[in-house]
């Protein structure tokens, strides 16, 4: 045995017989969901091996999932066994809203949405022009969200095209299947002279070469970004509905019904053109922006007959508790946007969200929902971080579980990452008071290794001794 597979519990069972060349077997508890366990938590929903294996064949793709005594022979015999046990195995954690852009701002204080966009986000933005720099951030923001256990994204850049081939360029290398796209602004009132498109046939101009050159490269995908309905005008927002339906395996992201001073503004402003414009969430369906291939940040102030209209168009919505309660922007209703059957994924919303971590996010879910008077379950919070997150991005066909021939990008993590964390699991009595535990202690300490594709991307460093 190698000193590298000494360190990683990686071992290769060479007996005779009927094994396949590169397969890996992981040995640990799995979990993985097979649909949303709704708030009866249907046992159908998930799958859980606390005695499993993971199996992962030579291309990166689920070979199998099981409990470990149970793998087949054809894959068990000669494959390479990396040795978990004791720790928890989940697919990748699926990030449906950041901004790469604002790495060096994160905790920048005191301020709501619109004087941070002014204060902190527009000018950390402009400094993306520069490639260098561009491609440092983005180095950081993939680093962190491997070292997090996110495995995809959903990923705002900024208006410069040197940002988006930066984040794309980092995200290739590193065979990530990641969503970006060049933001789109061009409002004169709403956004600094420094920080526009000069005009919509330019932005239309360099986001067709930007999907020419990006889109359908490796594992990413892009995604038409227009920025928020305040900072486009109705030209900008009639573009990016042209585009998708010309090309609709495209994806849209945005922003929307954030804060009520942003949604006030946008309000004044678009219905001194038509006064018939009911609600923000309006405003896009009118331009034709809620499509099955959209992703709507936040929408925290929005009422049922906006979750009706999302619904039914397949759109989806990025829940962001941990930004929405630093901005003070609000709480996010997650039982009624379930209830009516809105697709929702779970954002850190980086950098007016605190942490890359989906745990720390869940966290923060957990109690928004419960300031709301309801229960976020451990297995539904797991569901929405995973599963649901990949079905928020229209990406479950090939990510979000441990389906046979999905992609394996996983994550692994520990129980006992922390003294407290380690207690409280140690005295829990059954899997989902673990679990739970894990969700409400658990950040990126937890994290013990992300794999992409069956490899490993990171690994948890044991802290240097004093």
């Amino acid at each position: 045995m190698s000193s590298e597979q000494a360190a990683t519990g990686q071992t290769r069972d060479t007996a005779a017989g009927c094994g396949q060349h590169g397969v890996r077997v992981f040995l640990g508890a799995v979990l993985h969901f097979l649909d949303d366990p709704g708030p009866e938590l249907d046992p159908a929903a998930w799958e859980l091996f606390e005695d499993g294996a993971l199996v992962v064949d030579g291309e990166g793709k689920v070979a199998w999932a099981g409990p470990a005594a149970d793998v087949p022979c054809e894959l068990r015999t000669g494959a390479t066994k990396v040795d978990h046990r004791g720790r928890l195995i989940v697919p990748g954690f699926v990030d449906t809203h950041l901004h790469v852009s604002e790495v060096d701002i994160v905790a920048s204080y005191g301020e709501q949405l619109l004087n941070w966009l002014q204060q902190y986000a527009f000018p950390a933005e402009a400094k993306c022009a520069d490639p260098d720099y561009a491609r440092t951030v983005a180095g950081i923001a993939l680093e962190r969200m491997l070292a997090a256990g996110t495995t995809t994204a959903s990923v705002h850049t900024s208006i410069h095209t040197t940002m988006v081939d930066a984040f794309f360029e980092q995200a290739l290398q590193r065979n990530l299947r990641m969503l970006s796209g060049k933001v789109l602004m061009d409002r004169v009132t709403q956004t600094p002279h420094y920080l526009r498109d000069p005009d919509v046939q330019t932005a239309e101009d360099q986001t067709l070469e930007l999907i020419d050159r990006w889109h359908g490269k490796g594992r990413l995908g892009y995604s038409i970004s227009p920025r928020l309905a305040l900072t486009c005008t109705e030209d900008m927002l009639a573009m990016v509905a042209r585009l998708h339906r010309q090309q609709p395996d495209l994806w849209i992201q945005t922003h929307g019904a954030e804060n009520p001073e942003e949604i006030k503004r946008v309000l004044d402003i678009y219905r001194a053109q038509d006064s018939s414009y009911r609600s923000y969430i309006d405003i896009y369906d009118r331009f034709d922006l809620l499509t099955g291939k959209s992703l709507f940040a936040h929408c925290v102030h929005i009422d049922d007959t906006d979750r009706v209209r999302l619904a039914a168009a397949g759109s989806a919505v990025a829940f962001c508790p941990d930004s929405n309660m630093f901005l003070g922007s609000g709480l996010f209703d997650l039982d009624a946007a379930w209830r009516y059957g809105v697709s929702v994924g779970l954002g850190s919303d980086i950098a007016g969200g605190t942490s890359y971590s989906q745990l720390y996010a869940l966290n923060q879910a957990y109690k928004v929902v419960a300031v709301r008077g309801g229960r976020l379950h451990a297995l539904r919070g797991f569901y929405l971080a995973t599963l649901g997150g990949a079905r928020a991005l229209s990406l479950d066909r090939h990510i979000g579980n441990f389906t046979v021939g999905k992609e394996a990008d996983f994550t692994v993590l520990d129980f006992a990452a922390t003294p407290t964390l380690a207690r409280r699991a140690e005295i829990a009595e059954t899997f989902a008071e673990r679990l739970f535990a894990l969700m409400i202690l658990g950040d990126e300490q937890a994290v013990t290794a992300t794999y992409i594709l069956g490899r490993r991307v990171h690994e948890r460093q044991s802290p240097a001794p004093v």
